[in-house]
C-alpha cells in the first residue's frame, strides 16, 4: 500500500502532465526513493493510481536501468562501463571496488551497506572513469580515491 506521502507526491506530479500514465517513471522513482526498490506489490499500487497494468509498469521498470526490481543495499554503486570509461581504466576501478567491498557486480555486501551494479553511461565521458553512489556522481575515479569515497556512505 502506498503511503499518504507517496500518493501525494505522485498526484502532485500528475498535475504536470496531460495523461497520468506519463508519470509512471516519476511515480516509480518516488516509491523507490523511500523503499529502496520496487516490489511487485509496489507496482500494483502504482498501477492502480495511474490506471496502468502491472505488466506495463514492469516493462518500463525493466527497461529503465535506474529502477530496481530486487532488494539492494542502503547505497547503490553504479559503475560506468561505457566505452569512455573502459578506455580510461574501468577494469582497474571495478577490480578495486570488488576487492574493497568483497563482492562482484550485481551483489550486495553482507552488511547490506552497498550493492555494486554496472551502468551503461553516466554522461560524464570527459571525466571518465566514473561511478554514481546513490545520487552522487564521482568522476575522475582512481583506485586510490575509492576508500575515501566509500567512507562517506555509512
Amino acid at each position: 500500500m502506498l503511503t499518504p506521502e507517496e500518493r501525494q507526491k505522485i498526484e502532485a506530479e500528475m498535475a504536470h502532465y496531460p495523461a497520468k500514465q506519463a508519470v509512471c517513471i516519476d511515480a516509480m522513482k518516488i516509491v523507490q526513493k523511500r523503499r529502496g526498490w520496487l516490489s511487485d506489490e509496489s507496482l500494483r499500487d502504482i498501477a492502480d493510481v495511474l490506471g496502468m497494468t502491472v505488466a506495463e509498469l514492469d516493462g518500463v521498470a525493466s527497461f529503465y536501468n535506474l529502477l530496481l526490481r530486487k532488494p539492494v543495499g542502503r547505497h547503490v554503486i553504479w559503475i560506468c562501463d561505457s566505452v569512455s570509461c573502459w578506455i580510461m581504466g574501468y577494469d582497474r576501478q571495478r577490480s578495486a571496488l570488488e576487492k574493497r567491498l568483497g563482492i562482484g557486480l550485481g551483489q550486495t555486501t553482507p552488511d547490506d551497506r552497498f550493492t555494486l551494479l554496472p551502468i551503461v553511461c553516466l554522461g560524464c565521458c570527459d571525466r571518465a572513469p566514473a561511478m554514481l553512489i546513490d545520487e552522487d556522481l564521482h568522476p575522475d575515479l582512481t583506485p586510490e580515491r575509492i576508500d575515501a569515497i566509500l567512507e562517506r556512505y555509512k
